[in-house]
């Protein structure tokens, strides 16, 4: 068949790297303006505002370079079934959210340890690496339980 894909979403894998998006960074900086322009512009008593409005700044400022400081990281997604792994150690409990372009990916280390988390922005993750990942962790979800259905 000519038009047909040499692909399968058994045989495909997808190798990703997850860096501080800067995106992200920008609208933590952002954020923090709005919220101390936000305190300066409503009816406060100015020796509540203007204290306010540093700590509401001071505080975007620092989830920004907070975020920028994050150690990148490297993920495999080797499909088949087959656990995912970030930096080599093997992902449980692998749970993969899109909303858009942006997609959300919720681990665990260990089997019933902390919850661990890695978001992709459109700056961080391209087109082609985001069907490539829709490929390879097509089934990233099903080895979960399915919840109670109705009758």
């Amino acid at each position: 068949m000519r038009n047909s894909p040499r692909w399968s979403n058994g045989s495909v894998s997808c190798r990703l790297e997850w860096r501080p998006s800067r995106l992200v960074q920008a609208w933590l900086v952002l954020l923090g303006l709005l919220a101390a322009l936000s305190l300066l512009l409503c009816e406060l008593p100015v020796a509540i505002a203007w204290p306010g409005a540093v700590l509401a700044l001071s505080r975007g400022l620092w989830l920004a370079q907070a975020h920028a400081a994050s150690a990148e990281r490297e993920f495999w997604f080797p499909g088949d079934g087959r656990v995912p792994t970030v930096d080599g150690a093997p992902l449980h409990d692998v749970r993969l959210a899109w909303r858009g372009p942006l997609a959300f990916l919720r681990w665990r280390e260990r089997p019933g340890g902390a919850w661990r988390h890695a978001a992709w922005w459109p700056d961080t993750l391209p087109a082609r690496a985001r069907r490539e990942l829709r490929l390879a962790a097509g089934e990233a979800d099903a080895g979960r339980p399915a919840g109670p259905m109705a009758p």
